[in-house]
């Protein structure tokens, strides 16, 4: 089977619901994924939205999620550190802030959120703040497997 991500909180290309975006409680959803590649020792998540009117927007950095993990649970906290995820550490999105940002698109039409989770070859030295330049930089020559969601989201 292939690397696959998922949620039961949305379908892959429907609309992301509201509670999770900042028109709703702007917490992050529950992801669940395949098992990822023999060999992985680490995960990575970016969420991001190539439909931003200045270019491509991030709204989450994880990274050093441990490969033993089959998801996420929803409304992941935004501590350097989140809590039960032993290792892994929240970047820094576009928002200027730590961890999860929703959807935040303004009125017009509909953008694409990509939820992209990376199996990387190695445990990397990951800070919290990360951006999402540092860690494809961190990544690159170390991905194994990527696995992908796409929701959408339109303020009316």
């Amino acid at each position: 089977m292939a690397f696959a991500l998922s949620s039961p909180a949305f379908d892959a290309g429907s609309t992301i619901p509201a509670k999770f975006t900042a028109d709703g409680a702007d917490i992050s959803p529950m992801l669940e994924w395949t098992p990822p590649p023999g060999g992985t020792k680490g995960l990575v998540l970016i969420v991001d939205d190539p439909d931003a009117p200045g270019g491509t927007w991030v709204h989450w950095v994880l990274a050093g999620i441990p490969p033993d993990r089959k998801n996420l649970p929803e409304k992941v906290s935004a501590q350097a550190n989140p809590e039960g995820l032993s290792r892994a550490v929240n970047g820094r999105n576009d928002f200027g802030k730590s961890g999860y940002g929703g959807p935040d698109p303004p009125r017009g039409p509909v953008h694409r959120y990509f939820f992209k989770l990376y199996a990387l070859d190695t445990v990397l030295p990951w800070k919290a703040g990360v951006t999402k330049a540092e860690a494809e930089k961190l990544m690159k020559g170390h991905v194994l497997a990527e696995a992908d969601l796409m929701g959408t989201y339109q303020r009316k």
